[in-house]
């Protein structure tokens, strides 16, 4: 055969394989597939389960549901309430822009709910709804509010920032058909302002006249036993006054963040073992060790007066020094109280 026909039949060839290739890429897929053996695009589970990742894109999202879903969930279970705007879908949305330190403000808010709606349905919670509690920053200012109910799911309540700064405001709300949360978010009271030190640790607080102890120390996983004993004149005080359906309330709040912790109360009056004074009884569970702020409320006298302690989670809570009360509960009509 001479040199052109050669030539002729040989790429004739090639025509022929090239043509071959092609089919059988298009029959398996992209070009860069077809190096890949047979097993690479359907990579197992238990290959999955040792490196976390997968070959392909649909199974990669699958890998990460797997991987970060169940540690996000734990992560949002494990969170304290307070230290979010918004929850479960439902949101704290403040309408009051202005506030000046020292000037009482008709403080309005809403709470929406997943729907983008204004929550009107709530369950009442220690004979009130809403629990609307502020605080400064520094944790030396408490206030516990009562928000009165207006049209379409708007609250409103009488607020006064007695200092410039800021201030973290808490609502705790229980939706009807939801579950209890607790939202927060900041206030401001323009001015200038300078943060006060942490109260130093202590188990004695004196307000009004009244001396209040704190026994029993925070334990980070566990529930921890507090009782407070209320006092007078060096008396025990046996005749406290049952105050939204409880001899007493206290709210924790953690220094650094104030993650905000629900405590419970032992027992009720009229439960026929709950007596009225001089001890009051909580549990309380704090997430971590660190100092927090422990704010009491009591009713004596027609009064709701509110004691406050910094106390040591990991650590005792020794040390007689006493903490006197800065909370300005006794300036407003609504009195706070604990949860």
């Amino acid at each position: 055969m001479n040199t052109p026909a050669k030539l002729v039949t040989y790429v004739a060839g090639l025509a022929v394989v090239f043509g071959a290739a092609l089919g059988v890429g298009s029959a398996v897929g992209e070009v860069g597939e077809v190096g890949a053996p047979p097993q690479a695009t359907a990579p197992s589970e238990s290959a999955d389960a040792g490196h976390g990742e997968s070959t392909s894109h649909g199974d990669q999202n699958g890998g990460q549901n797997s991987a970060t879903t169940k540690p996000a969930q734990a992560a949002a279970q494990d969170t304290p309430g307070g230290l979010q705007v918004s929850q479960n879908g439902y949101t704290l949305t403040p309408l009051t822009a202005t506030i000046k330190p020292g000037e009482p403000t008709d403080f309005a808010f809403t709470v929406t709910a997943p729907d983008g709606r204004p929550v009107t349905d709530f369950q009442v919670q220690h004979d009130k709804k809403v629990h609307f509690i502020v605080v400064s920053r520094d944790l030396t200012i408490f206030q516990h509010l009562h928000p009165e109910e207006g049209a379409n799911g708007v609250w409103t309540v009488k607020l006064t920032l007695p200092e410039a700064g800021v201030y973290r405001a808490y609502a705790d709300i229980f939706p009807t058909g939801a579950s209890a949360l607790t939202l927060g978010a900041d206030l401001f009271a323009a001015g200038d302002y300078a943060p006060k030190a942490l109260p130093q640790v202590s188990r004695t607080a004196e307000v009004d006249g009244y001396t209040v102890t704190l026994d029993g120390d925070l334990t980070p996983g566990k529930s921890s036993k507090l009782t407070l004993k209320v006092s007078k004149d060096g008396k025990p005080v046996t005749d406290l006054q049952p105050y939204l359906g409880a001899y007493g309330h206290l709210v924790a709040l953690r220094a650094g963040d104030l993650a905000y912790l629900h405590v419970h109360p032992d027992g009720e009056p009229g439960d026929g073992k709950t007596k009225p004074g001089p001890e009051i009884t909580f549990y309380a569970e704090v997430p971590s060790t660190g100092d927090y702020r422990l704010f009491l409320d009591f009713q004596h006298d027609g009064t709701v007066r509110t004691a406050d302690f910094t106390a040591r989670a990991g650590a005792a809570t020794a040390g007689p020094t006493a903490s006197p009360s800065t909370s300005p509960a006794s300036d407003h009509d609504s009195t706070p109280h604990g949860h």
